[in-house]
């Protein structure tokens, strides 16, 4: 039996699936209670929405990083990071401005899991915005079974992907307009349609995917030392895997296709 819990947290929603021992009782109330707490506190962070956030403020001149919480410094070597390795094209600061939403969501979402790692015998899957990062507690419990959507039919699966312990993001348009650029140029990249990371890490898993999306023909490249599936814009597929990479028990079912067309 699974129970399932949905709040709105950072403008989206985030929805829990629990198994096992302690997936309907107090402890899981409050583990859940706990992990909602780690996003709000996240949003008030780093919301560039938030008039009253450290993001904000630093934008406005207000702070500087060392005035901020750490976690600041934090998700900002990540996003540097990832900046290097793309040669520009993912990049938390743009025209002058700070908006790290590339980095936080999953570096949240994975802060906010570890609540329910206190949850001896449960299994959980916890999921912001389609991202999700699952656990099973032990050899027995069956997998976590997630299903990537298509962009060009949203309301169908280009595969699914059985996970353990483990994470998966995709990053694309579909749902949310054109709110990723290549921070090279400043366009939105459009010769990929969607692009689906599995990691150990949901922090990684959704820094990765996002890259690859924002490097457009280059994010190809980018995923064949990744693991994960690319939906291109002419509806053709391409599928990734290394296995010395991801850790997470997880694979992307090749009947899919490499290249098959949609």
């Amino acid at each position: 039996m699974t129970t399932r819990y949905v709040e709105h947290v950072m403008g989206m929603p985030i929805s829990l699936a629990l198994r096992g021992r302690h997936a309907a009782d107090d402890r899981a109330a409050e583990a859940w209670a706990t992990a909602l707490d780690v996003l709000r506190d996240a949003d008030r962070i780093f919301s560039t929405y938030r008039p009253d956030s450290y993001v904000s403020r630093l934008n406005r001149g207000e702070l500087a990083v060392a005035d901020c919480p750490p976690e600041v410094a934090e998700v900002l070597a990540l996003g540097d990071q990832a900046r290097v390795e793309t040669g520009g094209a993912f990049d938390v600061r743009r025209n002058g401005a700070l908006d790290p939403s590339g980095v936080v969501k999953g570096w949240a979402v994975e802060r906010a899991a570890h609540a329910f790692d206190r949850l001896p015998g449960t299994d959980y899957c916890l999921s912001a915005g389609g991202d999700l990062t699952c656990r099973v507690s032990g050899p027995h419990s069956a997998d976590w079974r997630i299903g990537i959507e298509d962009p060009h039919a949203p309301e169908k699966v280009v595969a699914v992907v059985p996970i353990r312990n483990g994470a998966i993001a995709t990053s694309g348009l579909h749902r949310r307009g054109d709110h990723i650029t290549d921070a090279r140029t400043g366009t939105t990249p459009t010769v990929l349609a969607s692009v689906t990371v599995v990691h150990r890490s949901l922090t990684q898993a959704d820094i990765d995917a996002t890259a690859a999306f924002a490097l457009g023909a280059d994010g190809l490249e980018w995923m064949r030392s990744r693991t994960g599936l690319v939906v291109l814009a002419d509806g053709s597929r391409q599928v990734f895997g290394d296995s010395t990479r991801s850790t997470t028990s997880a694979t992307i079912p090749r009947g899919m296709g490499r290249w098959a067309t949609k």
